[in-house]
Parts: C-alpha cells; sequence; structure tokens
C-alpha cells in the first residue's frame, strides 16, 4: 500500500511533528525530575507550569485546577469514584447515560458493586441527553451528574449548560467527559458549570499516556485506592448496564487491572511483615508455671513421687 488513509481520528491521533519536536528534549537534555529543587529540575518543572497554565485557560480554569493523569479514563475513574467516596459509598446515587465511554461505565457499575445507585438515562434518536430527564432524575443523594460532552461514536454533542445549570441548582456535582470535545469546541467550565473535566492528549494529535482532571477549587475529589475500569471495548454503541455482558462478569475483566486487589495484597503483606518484626526470632517454649502467670491460674504445686530404694 503506497499511501496509508487513516478515517479513525475518533479513536487515536498521529501525534504533530512540532509536538513531537517540542517534547524531545524533555527525554534527552532536560530530563529532571520536576518536583526536585535543584537547578537541573527548573527546567522541566517549568515546562509542566506552562503546560498546565495553557490548559486551564483553555478551559476557563486555573492552573491550579489542573491534574495531570495518565488519560481520559483514569481522569473519568477518579472522577466517578472521588465523587462518590466523598459523598459515601452507601449512600450515594449517581446520574449518567447509556452512551458514555466504557471508563465512565464500567465504574459505575464498580460503584454499584459497592452499594452506589446509578441511573443510566436513555438518550434520543439523536444521542442527545434531555435535561428535562436529567432534573427528573435526581434524588436527594445524588452525588454526582455525569455527561460527556461529545459522543466518540455519532459525534453528539451534549446540552452541558442545561445540565451544568440543574446540577448546580440542586447542589450536585457536574462532571463531562470531555475528551472527544476538547480541542474541538469551546468549553467553559464556569459558563458551564462544570466541576470535574475529562480530557486526553492522544484525541488532538498529542502523545498517548497524558490527560488531565480539571477539578473546581473547594470540590474534594481524593484520588480513589481503585482499579480502573474500562479495558473491554465493545462493539455496540448502546449499553444496557442493568446487567453486565457474560464476557464482563466479576472474575474476567478485574483481572487485568486490578490495583485494587494489588494494593490490598501489598497492604497485607507489610501487615505480616510488621507482625513478623515485632514477634520475637526464638521465643522460649511456655512453662507451665509462665502460663499459669499470664492466665491468671494459681501456681501449679510440684509434686514428687516417694523414692524407691
Amino acid at each position: 500500500m503506497d499511501k496509508l488513509i487513516y478515517l479513525d481520528n475518533a479513536a487515536t491521533t498521529q501525534v504533530y511533528p512540532e509536538v513531537l519536536d517540542a517534547m524531545l528534549p524533555y527525554f534527552t537534555q532536560y530530563y529532571g525530575n520536576p518536583s526536585a529543587i535543584y537547578t537541573f529540575a527548573g527546567k522541566a518543572a517549568k515546562a509542566v507550569n506552562e503546560a498546565r497554565a495553557a490548559l486551564a485557560a483553555g478551559i476557563g480554569a486555573v492552573p491550579e485546577e489542573i491534574y495531570f493523569t495518565g488519560g481520559g479514563s483514569e481522569s473519568d475513574n477518579w472522577a466517578l469514584k472521588a465523587a462518590v467516596e466523598t459523598f459515601g459509598r452507601e449512600g450515594a446515587h449517581i446520574i449518567t447515560t447509556k452512551i458514555e465511554h466504557h471508563a465512565v461505565l464500567h465504574s459505575a457499575q464498580y460503584l454499584e458493586k459497592r452499594g452506589c445507585k446509578v441511573t443510566y438515562l436513555d438518550v434520543d434518536e439523536n444521542g442527545f441527553v434531555r435535561p428535562e430527564d436529567v432534573k427528573a432524575a435526581i434524588r436527594a443523594n445524588t452525588a454526582l451528574i455525569s455527561v460527556m460532552a461529545a459522543n466518540n461514536e455519532i459525534g453528539t454533542i451534549e446540552p452541558l449548560r442545561e445540565i451544568g445549570e440543574i446540577a448546580k441548582e440542586n447542589g450536585i456535582l457536574f462532571h463531562t467527559d470531555a475528551v472527544q470535545a476538547f480541542g474541538h469546541i469551546p468549553l467553559d467550565v464556569n459558563a458551564m458549570h462544570i466541576d470535574l473535566l475529562s480530557a486526553s492528549a492522544h484525541k488532538i494529535n498529542g502523545p498517548k499516556g497524558i490527560g488531565f482532571l480539571y477539578i473546581r477549587k473547594g470540590t474534594k475529589a481524593v484520588p480513589p485506592d481503585s482499579c480502573i475500569e474500562t479495558q473491554v471495548q465493545m462493539t455496540y454503541s448502546s449499553f444496557v448496564p442493568e446487567k453486565a455482558p457474560d464476557d464482563m462478569q466479576e472474575n474476567t475483566v478485574p483481572e487485568l487491572v486490578s490495583e485494587e486487589k494489588l494494593w490490598r495484597d501489598k497492604k497485607k503483606k507489610r501487615k505480616h511483615h510488621q507482625q513478623e518484626q515485632k514477634a520475637p526470632r526464638n521465643p522460649e517454649p511456655k512453662t507451665e508455671e509462665r502460663r499459669c502467670k499470664e492466665n491468671g491460674e494459681p501456681k501449679p504445686i510440684e509434686t514428687r513421687l516417694p523414692s524407691q530404694n
């Protein structure tokens, strides 16, 4: 094949040459840890701060509200799980839609299995979420509304401003997965009343493995200690979440991404190691007298058999 005609830019994009040129010096010349305090790290720190400021300006935010992640999926996971954990997992309710990216849908399923209630809204024949449906789904315990900015399969641009106004009126956090919209359409987190926004570089001719989560200042959204639900890409566009498909049951996909399991195992090993450290290396065998003393029992009476001559 002499020339490739690529028609899947909604899935991922080529890194632009100018993007690559801007990145290369930080692999070979200015590779210092941007968090370090020595002079050599200053160039990297400056680049990170400038990138954060540029991203913030693009959505009407301030640099302190931009948190870099490993991509859009991590940002979505962080937004949903942190909002629920802050509210209280057992009593929280989320409103989302049936056409969200699997990073959102799988996170919602993960939370459902742990006591959270989720409402999955339908869309109309053109893929639009009806703001009146969002309003009707609100409960007293609704912690989060999560609606994507633009659909990754049919391209529908959702009415974020109207949904954001509903969320603000009811004191509910509003998250949007803007991975397909960021850099393509205007986004203003203040005008649209967005509290949490996910984005990814590889959709806009940037590198893979980097994204960000916008978190409005004052919003509590601590990174969750949990796995990232996103790995299986389904081929159908409409997802009915009341029952997970057979290939998504508890014992399959999470094995690929079970950071939560790894964290629990690591914690268990650390606890076991600490117990071993506290225990004496060669504990003395307990005598009957010592056992009685520890249990508050009377000291045993020593008896001797008469000697036989």
